[in-house]
């Protein structure tokens, strides 16, 4: 089999997504064939996103089938040069937002980038939270960053993800205050002077609201996507929309909704309460076009993995750190849908 002939089987593979072959999609960057071995390089930019790797098991299966071994690749192209670029060894960032206080976005923020991690990305976690960063508790990350020679900072590592926090730059008890030119500078410090090496992802924790920190990272970083964290009562839906016009007004995707603190399931009579209602999240999505990722209960387990430094994603054994998983998921499909469709 030639290149031609391996194209022309390709185009078997269909995107579960976009719901054409990847050939016609533009997908297949690049195809030799040498002796009984096809390299193929795919434009597939979501590292371990389920979807993604469907993708790829289906190519070695249908070149399997015509006795030939696949060495696979993958290359997304990028408009800006690598000197361009703000952070050039980070395939993907993504934002956790979300419109209010107290909703429980950087509980969520930590479990997608140990959820991410776990499925086996290389991940930073970026506590851009500057008046209350909590991150460290929340990973037990008690290291603070080494300096090198030519003063970069080197992040910590817990459970695998590369940290980095404004806690690590405060003191414990001290307050955080700063008007919006320090926060400007301050953060892109922390871009441009941290030694982040090669991520397939950086989730980057946000204080809530609309504020400097927001508009410091959409105007200096190459945010691929941002997920809104809410909870289902209509007063943090409505703030939640307040993020959702921001991200529309500097052309940041946002890769879907999520919903925390959606259901308390009573451990002693096993009924279901629903303390700040029911499918807000879902509806508010559907409402605004948007995918859905899922609803997070109110579990008392998240409180304690929080205080504890033990993200409950990695909990094998727990239906929220299920809930988290299959969220985490979601994302990192829909980080790839992204990807995919800019080849076009």
């Amino acid at each position: 089999m030639d290149e031609a002939d391996v194209r022309d089987r390709l185009r078997t593979v269909e995107d579960p997504d976009l719901g054409e072959d990847i050939v016609s999609l533009e997908l297949v960057n690049d195809v030799t064939v040498d002796g009984e071995t096809a390299h193929v390089s795919l434009a597939l930019g979501a590292p371990y996103a389920p979807h993604e790797t469907q993708i790829a098991d289906r190519v070695r299966e249908v070149l399997a089938e015509d006795g030939l071994d696949a060495e696979l690749s993958a290359r997304v192209d990028d408009d800006l040069s690598h000197d361009e670029q703000v952070l050039p060894g980070v395939k993907n960032v993504i934002a956790v937002a979300s419109g209010k206080g107290g909703v429980g976005k950087s509980t969520i923020a930590v479990n997608l980038a140990a959820g991410l991690s776990k499925l086996g990305a290389r991940v930073g976690l970026f506590d851009a939270d500057i008046y209350g960063p909590n991150v460290p508790r929340m990973v037990a990350a008690d290291e603070h960053p080494r300096a090198t020679e030519d003063e970069k900072l080197v992040p910590p590592e817990q459970f695998g993800l590369k940290l980095m926090s404004m806690a690590f730059l405060v003191g414990e008890d001290d307050p955080v205050i700063w008007r919006g030119p320090m926060v400007h500078k301050v953060l892109t410090q922390l871009w441009e002077d941290v030694e982040w090496g090669q991520l397939d992802y950086m989730v980057v924790d946000l204080p809530p609201g609309t504020g400097d920190t927001q508009l410091t990272l959409l105007q200096s970083v190459p945010v691929t996507g941002a997920v809104i964290v809410t909870t289902p009562q209509e007063v943090a839906l409505d703030d939640a929309r307040k993020g959702l016009e921001m991200f529309g007004k500097h052309d940041t995707p946002v890769l879907g909704i999520a919903e925390n603190m959606s259901t308390f399931r009573c451990p002693d009579c096993g009924s279901e309460h629903d303390i700040f209602g029911r499918g807000g999240g879902a509806k508010f999505a559907d409402e605004h076009d948007m995918p859905f990722l899922g609803s997070i209960p109110i579990d008392p387990a998240v409180r304690t993995g929080s205080d504890d430094g033990q993200p409950i994603v990695l909990d094998e054994d727990s239906e929220t750190g299920d809930a988290f998983r299959i969220l985490t998921e979601n994302v990192a499909n829909n980080v790839g849908i992204l990807n995919r469709r800019k080849q076009r």
